[in-house]
């Protein structure tokens, strides 16, 4: 059997392709092949997905319609799946079809969509590298993230020699749906959103393709304007969980440093996973004035988290517009806490909504963005010398306690497992020397490491940075001095 025919054969075992439409992508795919002709299909055992792209591309690449990039390869295998993948009409009338059955309904036959049309590329997601770090704080999720492909430097620089489009205006933007992407910017010829309405505004809703935890989904504004926390993005957070019960909802921050990657499209993230966060304990309750049907806390977590638990949406949200409106303008100096410099504003909030059962919950991390010359990357804001781990900006995924590593951490730790064990010169090996320090640091507290136990004393210790990090972005330290300035704070709400 060709592997065209295998892949039609997959599109029918996953649904993704009717009976009656062999014929017609059989036709497509020859055409993205080169091909005008093929001989009859014979019967044989189904190959893995990722096997059957793999050898299409290949011949692509020789027959030059493919770069022989790792960008190539997925423009072109994604080129390959949209010859399959139902038109947008089609998708959105069948969630319509299951979401009258159940919303969970709904989104379990979408995830499972996404990832048949390799939208999720499901050998890619296999490939992270995760473990659990306990804390005190209960089990901090640690990935490295394989999924998401690392720049080619040849794609690099045909990227810098080829003109902005500047369609679509990012990632995130729904005119992502359908688009055959080019080098710079990928292909989405097999990606499907859901329009949802949110607050009385269109959104769309759609799967993240590099998928950090189970779930993980992306509601977008249909419109390209920037990230912004307010009282629309609070009345779109309780919609959302309306709209899918069983998800949390959450949104990156609206100010550099301590908001997401992508600042300039407003979306949230969300998910079918529970976090360290949520599972913590609320250790102090607070009151707020004019709210005694909310009940308030700060909850036990190395950064500031104030929940809020009620039964009404309504009041959630006007005490979440309070809550914001006092942080955005609170100044503490002896805090180090600066709300502006000059009429540059620094404060801003990370908010997460999930379900409580017939009750509702907003979690509301304060974040401050200031800078010094002492942290030139940010007072709360991984501080240096945990940068060879972790240098990234500190988003709602790694509030919520799931830390996102860097993909170049797994072939760097490969090295120290080799290194340690072996009393390898770290500092003098090029690929991990920015780790040498640190790989003092664990012959210092450990003694000698074999290599039997280097990898989990290795994954330990990286949690045990990861815990550092958000202890960094806190913008009110656990001592006695930082909970009486957060206590000071707290007191503008009564």
């Amino acid at each position: 059997m060709s592997a065209i025919d295998e892949l039609i054969e997959y599109g029918a075992r996953t649904g993704l392709l009717p009976e009656c439409e062999r014929i017609f992508a059989r036709n497509l795919l020859l055409d993205a092949m080169g091909e005008v002709s093929c001989v009859p299909p014979e019967p044989a055992a189904p190959r893995p997905l990722a096997q059957i792209l793999a050898d299409l591309t290949d011949e692509a690449v020789r027959k030059g319609l493919a770069a022989d990039t790792a960008e190539g390869r997925d423009l072109f295998d994604t080129r390959l799946m949209s010859c399959l993948t139902p038109r947008p009409a089609e998708v959105r009338r069948t969630f319509s079809e299951k979401y009258a059955v159940s919303p969970e309904a709904a989104a379990d036959w979408f995830y499972k969509f996404s990832q048949d049309t390799n939208y999720i590329r499901r050998d890619r997601i296999r490939r992270d590298r995760k473990w659990v770090y306990p804390c005190e704080y209960g089990g901090l999720d640690i990935t490295i993230n394989l999924a998401k492909p690392e720049k080619d430097p040849r794609d690099i620089a045909a990227a810098l020699k080829s003109r902005a489009a500047g369609y679509p205006a990012c990632a995130l933007c729904a005119e992502n749906e359908g688009y055959a992407g080019r080098i710079g910017h990928p292909a989405r010829g097999n990606h499907r959103v859901i329009p949802v309405t949110l607050a009385g505004d269109e959104w769309y809703f759609q799967y993240s393709p590099y998928v950090y935890y189970n779930e993980h989904c992306i509601a977008l504004n249909s419109r390209h304007i920037p990230m912004h926390i307010d009282r629309e993005t609070f009345e779109r957070l309780f919609a959302f969980v309306g709209f899918l019960p069983h998800y949390f909802i959450g949104s990156n921050a609206d100010l550099p440093i301590v908001g997401g990657s992508i600042l300039t499209h407003d979306h949230f993230q969300g998910g079918r996973y529970t976090f360290a966060v949520e599972r913590a304990p609320v250790e102090t309750e607070f009151s707020a004035g004019g709210f005694p049907d909310v009940v308030c806390g700060v909850v036990k977590w190395p950064m500031t988290v104030l929940r809020l638990r009620g039964s009404s949406p309504e009041r959630l949200t006007e005490l979440s517009c309070r809550i914001l409106e006092a942080w955005r303008g609170h100044t503490d100096e002896a805090a180090g806490i600066f709300a502006f410099t000059g009429d540059t504003p620094h404060n801003t909030i990370t908010p997460i909504v999930r379900r409580r059962g017939a009750e509702f919950e907003i979690d509301l991390v304060l974040r401050n963005n200031r800078t010094s010359p002492e942290h030139p990357l940010g007072v709360f804001h991984p501080h240096a010398e945990l940068h060879h781990i972790k240098k990234e900006n500190i988003g709602l995924i790694e509030v919520m306690g799931l830390a996102v590593l860097p993909a170049r951490l797994d072939r760097e730790l490969a090295v120290l497992e080799e290194l340690i064990p072996a009393g390898g010169d770290v500092a003098a090996d090029a690929r991990v020397s920015h780790h040498a320090a640190w790989a003092a640091q664990l012959r210092e507290k450990y003694g000698r490491i074999d290599a039997e136990s280097v990898r989990a004393v290795l994954e330990k210790e990286v949690g045990a940075v990861f815990l550092r990090v958000l202890e960094d972005a806190g913008v009110y330290k656990r001592t006695q001095a930082g909970r009486a300035a957060l206590g000071r704070f707290l007191e503008k709400l009564k």
